[in-house]
């Protein structure tokens, strides 16, 4: 028990003898002490012990597109933890390929008589999916939020990073590096993250490259997410001559550094990449990752916070809550290539 007592303090950063005071409901203890002694339980996996459990205030769904992008269970774990420390218990659905739809899961959530729903990623970020289906949530009425695409026809709170300032980000960085031929890879336009991080790399290429429409075309590539859809695109433009490839994902750039090294380039010595996400052990990949970082954190905390609000019956503003995303430059960008031709003509420096 004491080496238990100790790694609580120690999470918890208080003395042994206050873990001691919170677990036996002693009083003599701040809420806030008392708060994160609970806490430190919860991460570390102990069990709480009974007469210290809440009663939860109801079920919320939490509906995201998959897990097999690191970002999704990045956001599912902070949203659980925030419903949980709001007295409220998650209920994670999660879209698989050929699966249960969002639709059928909201169906399912609704049997259960769900308190709220958090869509992350949903069908709400693509323009070409009804969007009659939150209408209805909403007109039940049921308190939804809505993650990462926003749609103006819904009446409902919405929270997104600024996929425009993130494509400005990225090219920012590779044309200080030098770059000017520089690629931009993601996925299908139609939805709202897609064409807002379309806009901002276009802005920005415009304003520091003078790149003409007809060039804008000829260096972007839509693919579907993932490293395969990243390895394809990637390869179209390494093909057009690229050395810097700005990227809609995390997956979608591992891909991108795949296809070049498969073309004998290095990274980042022939070829730089960027990201976008920051996902959990993208910082171990080979080279490190240099990626646009959504505030991941920030984001779920403001949606859930949002969807307790509207819960309780004080109604957050039914607008968008944007996040600035933020450049976290690591291994896989460097200084653009001198032009093959020029690098030929130079004389080999002796040591």
């Amino acid at each position: 028990m004491r080496a238990r007592l100790s790694d609580i303090a120690q999470q918890a950063e208080v003395s042994e003898a206050t873990v001691s005071r919170v677990l036996n409901d002693r009083p003599g203890v701040s809420p806030e002490t008392r708060q994160a002694v609970l806490t430190a339980l919860d991460v570390l996996g102990y069990e709480r012990p009974a007469r210290l459990r809440k009663r939860s205030a109801g079920l919320v769904g939490l509906v995201v597109p998959e897990l097999e992008n690191p970002i999704f269970p990045a956001f599912a774990q902070i949203i659980e933890s925030s419903l949980a420390q709001s007295g409220y218990t998650p209920v994670l659905c999660t879209q698989t390929p050929g699966g249960v739809t969002e639709d059928e899961y909201v169906e399912m959530l609704l049997d259960r008589q769900v308190s709220g729903i958090v869509f992350v990623s949903g069908l709400h970020a693509d323009t070409a999916a009804d969007h009659d289906r939150y209408r209805k949530l909403i007109g039940r009425p049921l308190p939804i939020v809505l993650v990462n695409g926003f749609a103006k026809d819904v009446e409902a709170p919405f929270v997104s990073c600024d996929d425009r300032v993130a494509g400005e980000l990225a090219v920012s960085h590779l044309v200080a590096l030098g770059h000017r031929r520089i690629g931009l890879i993601t996925g299908p336009d139609r939805f709202i993250p897609v064409r807002r991080k379309l806009a901002g790399y276009r802005a920005a290429m415009t304003r520091l490259v003078g790149s003409t429409e007809p060039e804008l075309d000829e260096l972007t590539s839509l693919s579907f997410f993932g490293v395969e859809g990243g390895e394809a695109a990637a390869g179209r433009l390494i093909d057009r001559g690229v050395t810097g490839l700005v990227c809609g994902s995390d997956l979608m750039a591992l891909g991108a550094i795949r296809a070049g090294r498969q073309r004998g380039l290095s990274v980042p010595g022939d070829l730089s990449v960027v990201g976008y996400d920051d996902s959990p052990l993208i910082a171990f990949t080979d080279p490190p990752l240099t990626t646009v970082r959504q505030p991941v954190r920030a984001m779920a905390v403001a949606a859930v916070r949002a969807l307790v609000d509207e819960i309780n019956g004080h109604a957050a503003p039914h607008s968008e809550y944007v996040f600035r995303p933020e450049l976290v430059v690591r291994g896989s960008t460097g200084i653009a290539p001198a032009p093959r031709g020029l690098a030929e003509a130079l004389p080999t420096q002796r040591p």
